[in-house]
């Protein structure tokens, strides 16, 4: 008598869940499975059109390859519409297994549609798969929100936030991030988008220089994006989310218009949401800054009431996952006061 295994039971309860999420052209993209929250940490799978990313994080490799090889046959039984699935096992040996391996199919798709909008990826690129699934919602709130205003995308990777403001109607949008070939994805994602080369300024280089020199360079704008790693360390400065992002919110503070928008991201897994948040009130204690809204991570991602299990490592609340997203309002000094006095009139 045939017995279903555990891992199929998971998933099909997860594929379940999302039903909803697969698009009759299989142009979307989402997290099919995240075993992180629906009990099984070692495994997270996510759907870019019909290409299965698997993402092994098991610490012995032969445990979890197999895991992925029955993840791939459960997932090409149930999405027979799938044509190419790629392995990224974290412990792997070579740069190129944890990068991605083709385990099924012959190439990898090439962009995804989300929201109307086009975004190159590129799966294989890094250990990521080059498009954050976790940030759908905050591309749309950018796309809907940012129309006519100049936005700086800092730690900008792939530029999919960017991009989401420039087909929105933002203009100019500055693309900052270190790596130049990662940028070069948020340059053909605008162009599959039709989208005016001459409002999409790419800025390679490392985040503290190329901000003194927006500084000097006496360059405001509408709204700032500030979505860092958790970690980074450059000859230029040392970027630690688990100690504080206040540091680098005070490095961008200055480019921000008056009434404009600040966008903070904070990843950190073992940070909770309740020291974010005191992170954030502490700095709006002088009154101008204003969190004004918090931007949750789609149940995709963060898991769905009917598939979570056990808790979080850390308590994100009062967000919906350790990705805690945060939009605030910026006042700046001299306009304020001019503001108040007129007020005060």
């Amino acid at each position: 008598m045939q017995t279903t295994s555990p891992l199929a039971l998971l998933l099909v309860r997860a594929l379940e869940a999302r039903a909803a999420l697969v698009d009759a052209a299989h142009e979307s993209a989402f997290r099919a499975f995240n075993g992180f929250t629906e009990s099984e940490p070692a495994l997270a799978i996510d759907l870019y059109a019909t290409t299965a990313v698997i993402h092994d994080y098991d610490e012995a490799p032969e445990a979890g390859a197999a895991r992925a090889r029955e993840a791939i046959d459960i997932l090409r039984t149930k999405l027979p519409w799938l044509r190419c699935g790629v392995v990224k096992t974290r412990a792997g040996a070579t740069p190129q297994a944890r990068r991605g391996e083709i385990a099924f199919g012959d190439a990898p798709d090439r962009r995804v549609r989300e929201h109307g909008v086009w975004y190159a990826v590129d799966l294989a690129m890094n250990r990521d798969a080059s498009l954050y699934l976790d940030t759908r919602n905050l591309r749309r709130w950018v796309f809907d929100h940012l129309r006519g205003k100049a936005v700086l995308n800092t730690f900008a990777y792939t530029g999919s936030l960017g991009v989401a403001a420039l087909a929105g109607g933002a203009a100019p949008v500055v693309q900052l991030d270190l790596n130049r070939r990662f940028l070069e994805l948020a340059r053909r994602s605008a162009e599959l988008n039709g989208l005016d080369p001459r409002a999409h300024e790419i800025l390679a280089g490392d985040f503290f220089p190329r901000v003194a020199q927006l500084k000097r360079a006496g360059r405001l704008f509408d709204c700032v994006l500030l979505d860092p790693p958790f970690f980074a360390t450059s000859a230029r400065g040392t970027i630690d989310l688990e100690n504080s992002i206040t540091r680098l919110i005070n490095k961008v503070r200055p480019l921000i218009a008056h009434d404009g928008r600040l966008v903070v991201v904070n990843n950190a897994l073992y940070v909770s949401g309740a020291q974010f948040m005191a992170e954030l009130e502490a700095l709006c204690a002088d009154g101008y800054l204003a969190i004004e809204t918090l931007v949750p991570v789609p149940d995709d991602f963060a898991g769905y009431a009917t598939t979570r299990a056990g808790a979080p490592v850390t308590d994100p609340a009062p967000f919906n996952h350790a990705t805690k997203i945060a939009v605030l309002r910026v006042s700046r000094k001299g306009a304020r006061d001019t503001q108040d006095l007129g007020d005060a009139r």
